[in-house]
């Protein structure tokens, strides 16, 4: 929904006012640290807790335990935002056509917006918990139409404002949470006495949220130490290549956070009632499908980015100095998507030093990679950092998880998680790379990247053996043969 009504936005309101949107999406992932691993929290609590029976009245406690804190930094961030709204305008935001006052306005109403989207992750974990996906999918899909549609239609026929369009935002803003809370306390099981704070419970719980928001501040810095270093390192033309390339990249968790949410809570049910046996053969199974989503996505794009971004971008000059850093950036990001599964597994069990340590080491080693790496192969160099890194997490991360976790499954998890399918997808798109030509048609080169990309899906998808492909695919011939 946002890339289809951002031509409509910069047309009603002109560049510099979309622009505003960009401020106010930096403040929301800044504050995003504030969360406290409550979020996360609240989806463990609520997985653990749904399978264990007499749970029902402390988890409406822990749900109201847990809220009073959560809107009491929303309220804060508001008004900090609020406060901070002269300064940004006449200091920070540097606008030529929108006055001062316009921007300043603008800065006002992000911060109520603020405060009613803020406790919407929160409300989500839980929801998440309860494996409630479906529902929750339901009424963000509905609300992104309503945000995006309803505000296009207040930019044309109400006023072309910056002003309106964030008026607007707070009203979808208090309709999207109004949703999100009434159907997660319709989801929980009912309790005799009404919900109440429970200041016992935040005792019970902080370890793991001190653990998650600790993984959440180093995976934040992690996420954007390499442009801060490259900001400084780079010409503005290169920084914004690697830029580029970097926003094309991080698409591929389009694939990996779906199945991240699903396998989560999941296993936190499974761990909370001891079953082994059904908690090794989920971890396997969404290991491999994240695998399958992954591999082929990454190595096509990798193998034909200069392609990819021919037929996206049109530009020749665009394609000739991005395509290197999407191949290595994407490689990167399925690397570190691979390990999604495994860090479910170490959540699901209540464990967060490991991810929490490893994070430490990354910062420490990726400055001084980084700046070593970016003098002497410039921003290709700094790309390959990330790729150093994030194979550290397969080959020294996942061994140390599995001398606790699963101890007889991690050759499982290298060989048949990720080996098998990881083979199926690199002989299928090298073949592809063989045969496709750069200078054929952007039709033709369409044509075949699409017919690349499914034949390296169905390759990966069949060397899986716990999706079943192939068995699924012989039941359907047998079918059809019983029926003609």
């Amino acid at each position: 929904m946002g890339l289809v009504f951002i031509p409509l936005y910069i047309h009603f309101m002109g560049i510099e006012a979309y622009g505003l949107m960009g401020v106010f999406a930096t403040l929301l992932a800044l504050f995003g640290l504030l969360d406290m691993g409550l979020s996360s929290t609240l989806n463990r609590e609520m997985a653990r807790l749904a399978v264990q029976d007499d749970k029902a009245q402390e988890m409406r406690d822990l749900v109201r335990t847990l809220e009073i804190p959560y809107w009491a930094v929303g309220l804060l961030i508001s008004l900090i935002v609020i406060a901070a709204s002269q300064f940004i305008a006449y200091h920070w935001v540097n606008a030529e056509n929108l006055a001062p006052r316009t921007v300043q306005t603008a800065i006002i109403l992000m911060g109520f917006v603020t405060l009613f989207q803020w406790p919407i992750g929160f409300y989500s974990g839980g929801l998440r918990g309860l494996q409630r996906q479906v529902l929750l999918n339901t009424i963000n899909m509905a609300m992104a139409t309503f945000r995006g549609l309803g505000a296009v239609l207040v930019l044309w026929l109400v006023s072309p404002t910056v002003e309106a369009f964030f008026s607007w935002q707070i009203i979808v803003s208090v309709i999207q949470v109004g949703l999100i809370v009434f159907f997660l306390w319709r989801s929980l099981p009912h309790a005799a006495s009404p919900p109440r704070f429970r200041q016992e419970l935040l005792r019970n719980i902080w370890r793991f949220a001190a653990g998650m928001t600790g993984i959440a501040l180093l995976s934040t810095i992690l996420g954007q130490l390499d442009k801060v270093i490259l900001s400084r390192m780079l010409n503005l033309e290169f920084f914004g290549y690697y830029t580029l390339a970097s926003s094309i990249a991080m698409n591929l968790y389009s694939f990996i956070s779906p199945v991240f949410s699903a396998t989560y809570p999941r296993l936190t049910n499974l761990v909370a009632l001891g079953a082994t046996e059904e908690i090794t053969r989920l971890y396997h199974k969404s290991a491999q499908l994240v695998s399958v989503l992954v591999l082929p996505a990454a190595l096509v794009v990798a193998l034909f980015s200069k392609e990819v971004l021919l037929l996206w971008t049109q530009s020749s000059v665009t394609a000739e100095h991005t395509h290197v850093l999407v191949s290595i950036l994407i490689m990167s990001i399925a690397i570190n998507g691979l390990m999604n599964i495994p860090y479910a597994l170490q959540l699901a069990f209540g464990w967060t030093r490991l991810t929490f340590l490893v994070n430490v080491m990354s910062v420490l080693l990726m400055v001084p990679l980084m700046i070593v790496f970016t003098k002497w192969y410039g921003a290709v160099g700094a790309a390959s950092v990330s790729v150093i890194l994030n194979a550290g997490y397969i080959f020294v991360s996942l061994p140390i998880m599995h001398r606790r976790l699963l101890p007889t499954e991690k050759w499982r998890w290298y060989l048949e998680d990720v080996g098998r399918p990881l083979l199926a997808a690199v002989v299928i798109s090298i073949i592809g790379r063989f045969i496709i030509k750069s200078d054929w048609s952007p039709l033709l080169l369409i044509v075949s990247l699409g017919l690349v990309s499914g034949g390296t899906l169905f390759a990966s998808a069949c060397a899986a053996d716990q999706l079943e492909v192939v068995a699924r695919i012989k039941s359907f011939m047998i079918l059809r043969r019983q029926i003609s």
